[in-house]
């Protein structure tokens, strides 16, 4: 993980620079400072590259001098947000990975600093725990960037919340990223405990104790591995009151069950459990950061495997809440997950909202692709609220609709829903069978296109997102602190 540091917003003596230009705005002081000590070559540079500042726009300048052997300029563009700062500091760690000393000045606030530090950090994530033959030259160099900022104690306390979420985006990402003969239920649900250390009450439920409740769902879906379901209760309380629950899928391996899934690309089904993961680490960020709520996390931790015991086809189980649903597809699985999850978390502490966050439906990715997850609600003040938090922290959300004419498609002629209704529409029949499982304010964040990048993006490496982690904090900390 790197390392960042501030410091006053001077020019240091050696090592490689990135100044984070705003658009249409004079550069600040140290620019001429640098471009001084460069003998112009960043003038001439901005001039050969017709470099404007605008968002994204990158200029590198390579010798300039012995002191500076790398030189970076990134555009904020006109009049930069957070997020602005976020990309640009994460574009310029890329650029600045190789260089053993490396200095970040931005245009701006001191809390325009320490939004840049966050970005910086967020894009330097490797998840190299299982790479023994690495060559050296391969890793990166850079271990700790100074920020040089106007008051670097002013940005220590703006940067002190923003790493709580990024020890939450880094834990989700840890978790998604593990392979799943590492992570089974069990695994996952003893990392749970790590969360102690921030403040967080931890209560593992295992099968057991799942069976003598009457989570029927989840034991269906579990009954067909060698590993065991485990249900984790997390709770922050940094409030009196109500709390908000936040509900996570955790499939640690997806096979599909005994509607066996195709075996090209299967291996991408350790991360079915991204939502739990979010969950996870968003317990993890309130609770470093001492958020003003009283927040649950629920995670239901289950293995979907085929088997002599496996769930059927034409099974018919008895949910937590009593009703009864005939499995037509053992692979939409995660609806049965959340379903006992939702009605135990709204049976034992009648939150004030209830969302979960599921890898639910290959369908919401033929609908959104991967620029936005699918939102479904019952309640439109939440969904204005998640929409908002979505655009603010960059997690971006679509809502999609609800409606009777969906859920008459799970009715079933044995039981009192089936779990499938038919391609057209399948992310809203997913969300409208969970539905029946809901009481009070709900939302439900399909994530399947959003939990797994097969490519770079601004703020991370190809791989596990941690999608929603950020999402849920700016939702708590704009509306429920």
């Amino acid at each position: 993980m790197l390392d960042t540091v501030f410091a006053p917003a001077t020019l240091p003596g050696q090592g490689a620079l990135a100044l984070l230009l705003i658009q249409g705005q004079p550069h600040p002081p140290v620019f001429t400072d640098a471009d001084k000590a460069c003998g112009g070559a960043l003038t001439r540079a901005i001039a050969a590259a017709a470099f404007t500042g605008k968002k994204g726009q990158t200029c590198v300048v390579l010798g300039a001098t012995d002191a500076h052997p790398r030189v970076v300029l990134v555009g904020l563009g006109p009049n930069p947000n957070a997020r602005a700062y976020e990309e640009a500091g994460a574009a310029a760690a890329l650029v600045l990975h190789k260089d053993p000393v490396a200095t970040l000045i931005p245009s701006g606030t001191d809390t325009d600093a320490a939004h840049a530090a966050l970005g910086a950090a967020l894009r330097s994530y490797r998840f190299d725990r299982y790479r023994t033959k690495e060559k050296a030259e391969d890793k990166p160099s850079l271990t700790t960037l100074t920020i040089a900022t106007q008051n670097p104690d002013a940005a220590r306390t703006a940067y002190a919340p923003l790493i709580a979420a990024r020890d939450g985006v880094f834990l989700a990402r840890d978790l998604a990223s593990e392979p799943p003969n590492v992570l089974y239920p069990a695994e996952l649900a003893d990392r749970c405990r790590a969360l102690e250390a921030v403040g967080v009450t931890v209560e593992i439920l295992d099968e057991a104790a799942l069976a003598e409740l009457g989570f029927g769902a989840i034991l269906a879906v579990a009954q067909g591995s060698a590993h065991g379901a485990r249900v984790v209760v997390m709770q922050w309380q940094g409030a009196e009151g109500p709390p908000v629950a936040l509900i996570g899928k955790g499939v640690t391996f997806d096979t599909g069950g005994i509607s066996i899934k195709p075996a090209p690309n299967m291996e991408d089904m350790k991360w079915d459990m991204a939502g739990a993961a979010a969950i996870i680490g968003t317990m993890h960020t309130l609770a470093a950061r001492k958020a003003r709520v009283h927040a649950v996390g629920i995670v239901g931790l289950v293995e979907n495997m085929p088997s002599g015991t496996a769930m059927r086809p034409g099974d018919v189980i008895r949910s937590l809440s009593g009703q009864t649903i005939e499995v037509q597809n053992t692979d939409a699985e995660g609806r049965l997950v959340l379903a006992d999850l939702l009605w135990y978390a709204q049976d034992r502490f009648a939150p004030r909202i209830s969302i979960d966050l599921a890898t639910l439906t290959g369908a919401i990715i033929v609908a959104l692709g991967h620029h936005h997850a699918g939102l479904f609600s019952n309640d439109d003040p939440l969904a204005t609220q998640l929409l908002a938090a979505g655009t603010a922290s960059g997690e971006a959300l679509w809502r999609m609709p609800l409606g009777e004419a969906y859920d008459k498609l799970i009715r079933s002629d044995i039981a009192d829903m089936k779990n499938i209704g038919g391609r057209p529409g399948g992310a809203t029949i997913g969300a409208q069978f969970v539905q029946r499982f809901v009481r009070g304010p709900w939302a439900h964040l399909d994530i399947a296109g959003m939990a797994w990048a097969t490519k770079d993006s601004a703020l991370a490496p190809k791989g596990a997102t941690a999608f929603g982690v950020r999402l849920l904090d700016q939702l708590i900390a704009a509306n429920y602190e």
